[in-house]
């Protein structure tokens, strides 16, 4: 890692040209850029309009896919033909099959992604397939007629969901510089929380299909998703552009790709050129201290999201509303933190700083799990806490997702980084699943007393990235004022400034 070039995010590019000459092992051929604000706002707009869309909607299915089952359950509470009457499900069972899924999606993540930095399979088929297969899944469970079957189909979707969320925000690292990243990681995961937005409504309408062609109406929302995720993946697997050195023309010209390629090997070092696997050894990448902190903050973070997501329409239903209403009532929610997670992403990535801004998040997480865990007698209130775990906890998803990726060096660093923080945070939903207790509502203690629990904890990660990252900033700082010339130059490790 010694001969990887380094540069801080916030510096601009003609500080970091001046840095490359003087500081970096590089033929200046191969860096040097002569300024060119036009070309670069036309690069930056073509990767907006086409990686962004394609990527985020890819998102958008598979979060609709893991989450319409909340909304499926909603729509049949207090029903004799409601999901878990016709499935004959036990007292757990709707937690179960929650749980099911994420037990291959966390472990085939990590592989799943640097199976794709490989390159033997187009981005776009690599993904895309994926993708189509996920919508056949998600379809055959409006289609299963026992649990069994359920637990069977999830199983699988959590196989073929792994690589996607990795893939998609390891293919935006690779994409864009470390100060555009931020901004994008904000585009990417608000694709994503649109999916259940659209849900509610989806399900809402889907209300009247109630007995079409023999099926009650729960199914019909995992059928008709699962056929909307089949029809855009033929789409992605056309679209999807490769990785930047490979960029097809119809998306990059030739002096478009060289441009890019040697805009991203100044902000992120040399590396990007080299292979997609690199030298370094996986058990070095794996105990990386910056990957598995960020992911525990991750994981705090996606205990609040989990809940929301999965246990928000049910919760809506027992404050009072009836299940059709309570789709409805799911969809402000959503947008608020839809709203909440551009606006606060967007201010971090300009003012080049994260901490305050995920300490204010969590403090607004706070609020919400206070109100649930008291249990405020006002059902308005306590609509109201949803919009603060809404809006506390989808803009920090972003933010942690850019400051690893600003903090990690090299395509392995930032594959294995982004799928771990990813699969092992999402761990989180094996807890949200399961401490949603049916026997305990609507008062759920042991549910909201977790999440504020792991609030908390999440806050306190925070503060100590925060400190550690500082600490090695000064270290750094003191050992090279204490170096030569000539040392500085052979020990590029000190040139490496940590983000926070």
């Amino acid at each position: 890692m010694a001969e990887v070039l380094k540069q801080a995010p916030q510096e601009d590019l003609k500080m970091t040209e001046k840095s490359d000459a003087s500081t970096r092992s590089v033929d200046e051929s191969s860096t040097t850029l002569v300024e060119d604000p036009q070309l670069d706002r036309k690069l930056l707009w073509k990767r907006d309009l086409v990686l962004i869309p394609i990527m985020g909607i890819l998102y958008m299915l598979m979060f609709l896919d893991r989450t319409n089952i909340a909304n499926a359950r909603s729509l049949g509470i207090g029903k004799p033909n409601g999901l878990e009457e016709s499935l004959n499900m036990p007292s757990n069972g709707y937690n179960v099959a929650l749980s099911i899924f994420y037990i291959p999606f966390v472990l085939a993540e990590v592989p799943a992604n640097i199976l794709m930095t490989l390159n033997k399979v187009r981005p776009g088929i690599f993904l895309g397939g994926q993708a189509f297969l996920l919508g056949v899944l998600g379809m055959c469970q409006g289609l299963t007629r026992s649990y069994g079957g359920l637990l069977a189909v999830r199983f699988l979707m959590g196989i073929f969901e792994a690589s996607l969320p990795a893939g998609a925000t390891y293919m935006i690292s690779m994409y864009y510089t470390k100060r555009e990243a931020s901004v994008r990681f904000a585009w990417f995961f608000n694709f994503a929380l649109a999916g259940p937005l659209f849900s509610g409504l989806l399900a809402y309408a889907i209300v009247n299909l109630e007995g079409t062609g023999g099926y009650e109406g729960w199914r019909w929302i995992f059928i008709i998703e699962g056929l909307m995720t089949c029809f855009i993946a033929i789409f992605v697997i056309c679209l999807c552009p490769n990785f930047p050195q490979q960029a097809q023309s119809w998306f990059l010209r030739d002096h478009e790709r060289e441009r890019l390629v040697r805009k991203l090997e100044a902000s992120r070092g040399q590396e990007d050129k080299g292979s997609a696997v690199d030298n370094i050894p996986m058990w070095k990448v794996l105990s990386d201290w910056r990957i598995h902190l960020f992911t525990m903050c991750f994981f705090c973070c996606d205990i609040t999201a989990s809940s929301v997501a999965a246990f928000a329409p049910t919760i809506l239903t027992e404050l009072g509303w009836v299940s059709t209403t309570a789709q409805l009532f799911t969809m402000p929610i959503w947008a608020a933190g839809i709203v909440a997670s551009f606006s606060i992403t967007w201010l971090a990535a300009r003012v080049n700083c994260r901490t305050p801004f995920l300490l204010f998040c969590i403090c607004m997480q706070l609020v919400g799990w206070i109100i649930m865990r008291v249990y405020v007698p006002a059902a308005g209130v306590r609509y109201l806490a949803l919009f603060f775990m809404s809006m506390g906890t989808f803009p920090q998803m972003p933010i942690l997702m850019a400051w690893l990726s600003a903090n990690l060096r090299g395509r392995k660093y930032l594959a294995v980084g982004m799928a771990w923080m990813t699969g092992f945070g999402n761990c989180a939903n094996f807890i949200s699943s399961n401490v949603f207790i049916i026997t305990e509502r609507p008062y759920y203690p042991t549910g909201f007393s977790n999440g504020l629990a792991f609030t908390v904890v999440g806050f306190a990660l925070v503060c100590t990235g925060f400190a550690v990252l500082r600490m090695k900033n000064k270290k750094r700082e003191a050992l090279r004022a204490q170096m030569t010339e000539e040392e500085r130059e052979r020990d590029e490790e000190v040139y490496f400034k940590f983000v926070y």
